[in-house]
This record gives structure tokens, sequence and C-alpha cells, in this order.
């Protein structure tokens, strides 16, 4: 059969619309055809590490090329957030994303800002990692919210709550309490969370709204007792435990959550790729098996979901961020 120039003229004007060169394209078909980066913007071993490479083996499996997991801690996210909005946007860079880098630290830090929300292509939003209200039931011996409430209005002076840093989910988790309750609280910052849940059950702070996955083992060997969940329904780690909802505070719901991003530009046939393969690791059976034995929540979202719900977790904490007073460094 004959390619006649009158045939060749027409693909090439149909590549020219897409904005591809004919090497570009046969590329992105072929995509991809060496190792991928996945940037995880923590320290190895915490909550997001172990999600990550749980998506990078499911990816790695999907793509039939290595995805490589790369930590890049500093500034609670911001450094290895910023390392892959400034990468190559070929797909070959990604970033495992949360609501810290993603929708808290843009009303934390006075030079990143809205505009920052769209320096990514959202590819897949998969887990959500609500926090629980967690004491040390040797130090306030209470069985549920309503009671430590009451408890701190008796003590008189202010109890103190841990997290494993300023503008964590876990220490804004913290401010919302505060502000909900208008009790008198001192927030302590830690390196972590290990440090933080080790003064807990040394009975050197009084409570800490912690990630529910560092905290399960805890609670199941009782070494801390759980007062509530902050996600909007129970989970099935802790079926027992009610939600703050329930709890009396009908707004309190928060939770970090983990998402696969590229950088601004990445190509739609790229990203839709990438948006197929992760979405199927989120719908798996062994995936979501693992995800609920850490206590969390497959979440699972397409790319245009994933951008509108960022987007809408900005203004949610956002609005929490300027009700606690936490002033932009």
């Amino acid at each position: 059969m004959t390619f006649s120039r009158k045939h060749f003229l027409a693909a090439a004007a149909a590549i020219g619309v897409l904005g591809l060169s004919p090497t570009l394209a046969l590329a992105q078909n072929n995509y991809p055809t060496r190792p991928v980066k996945l940037v995880v913007p923590y320290s190895p071993g915490g909550n997001t590490d172990v999600m990550a490479r749980m998506v990078a083996q499911g990816l790695s499996d999907s793509i039939g090329q290595p995805v490589i997991v790369e930590n890049v801690a500093g500034a609670n996210g911001t450094i290895g957030a910023a390392r892959v909005a400034q990468a190559a946007n070929d797909g070959y860079t990604l970033l495992f994303g949360t609501a810290g880098t993603q929708a808290i630290n843009q009303s934390l830090y006075k030079n990143l800002g809205e505009k920052t929300l769209d320096e990514y292509e959202y590819i897949a939003l998969v887990t959500s990692i609500p926090n629980v209200l967690v004491i040390n039931p040797e130090k306030i011996d209470v069985k549920n919210v309503a009671e430590f409430v009451d408890y701190a209005r008796k003590r008189g002076n202010g109890l103190s709550f841990g997290s494993p840093g300023s503008g964590s989910t876990i220490h804004l988790s913290g401010e919302l309490f505060k502000t909900a309750t208008k009790l008198d609280l001192l927030h302590v910052p830690y390196k972590g969370s290990a440090p933080a849940l080790t003064d807990l059950m040394g009975g050197q702070i009084d409570f800490i709204f912690e990630n529910v996955s560092p905290a399960l083992p805890f609670i199941q060997s009782h070494k801390l007792r759980v007062l509530a969940v902050t996600s909007a329904e129970r989970l099935p780690a802790l079926p027992d435990v009610p939600t703050m909802k329930e709890s009396g505070y009908p707004t309190f719901v928060t939770a970090t959550w983990n998402g696969v991003l590229a950088p601004k530009g990445t190509p739609a046939a790229i990203v839709k790729k990438l948006e197929e393969a992760t979405l199927k690791i989120a719908a798996s059976p062994e995936f979501k098996s693992r995800v609920n034995a850490l206590g969390g929540e497959t979440k699972s979202l397409d790319s245009a979901a994933f951008r509108e719900y960022a987007r809408a977790e900005y203004r949610h904490w956002g609005t929490i961020i300027k009700n606690a007073g936490v002033k932009p460094q």
C-alpha cells in the first residue's frame, strides 16, 4: 500500500494539532523506556514512605519498568515537592504528594501560596490516613471525648499535645480541637512521631492526634487509649471507636492523604497511562487489605477529581490555619 503526500500531510497536521512532533509522539507511545523515579518528600519509614513503596511496586508491575522511590525530606515536604515541580515534564520524575505538600504548606509558607497548586499534573489519589485522638490511660482515666474535655476544663491549667512537627495534619488537628473546644492547650512539636508517642506513654505530654498507622500498635497493646478517629466514617481497623463527628464535633474531619503527581506540562498520554495504572493499584484487593491493616483507607480519585479534591483541601486546611492563628513563615 502506498502512502501519498496527501496522507502524509494529513497525518503531520493531526500530530501538529496535538502539539507533538513525530519523534515526541513516538516517545510517548513507548513510555516508559527507562526507570521512573517516585519522590517521597519525607524521610524513610513513615506513613508516606510505606504507602509510596506499595504504589511504586504496583506501578512497576503495570508499566514494565522499575519505579524507584527517592526520599527527599525537609521543610515539611516542600523541598521534595519543589524538586519534582522543577523536573523535566517527561513522566520520569513523579511526586508522592500529601495533604501537607499539596494543601497545607501553601497557607504556612509565604513563598508558596495557591499558585503552587498548579505546578503539577494530578494523576490519581490513592489513600487517606485519618488521625486518632489518643491518651495515656495511666495518666488520664477517661473513656471518651466528652469526658476528656470535661477533665481538661476541671483541671484548669492547660493540657499539652504533641506532634511530629508544626504544620503537620497532627499539629493542625490539635489546633482545630483547641478552636472547637476553646480549651487552653499547649502544642509541643517533636522531630517525628516516634519521640512524640514515647513522651505520651511516658507522661510528658497529655494527648496527641496521631496518624492512625503509627498509633495502631500502641492502641492494640493497650499502652494508649483511643477516644475518637477524625475520619468522616468509622475505620475498619477500629470499628468500635467513634468519629469526632459522632463525639459532638460535626465538622471535625481531618486526614493526611497520598496521591501521585507529575510536573506541569507532562503529556496527556503519559498522565493517562499513569492514571490508569495508579487507579488499578488502588482498586486491587491486596492494596486495600494492606492499607486497611495500617489503619488507613483507600481513596481512589482520577486525575480531574484529584485536582478538585486538592483545591477543596487547600481551602479546608487554610481555614483551620487561619482560625488557629498560625502565622505563615
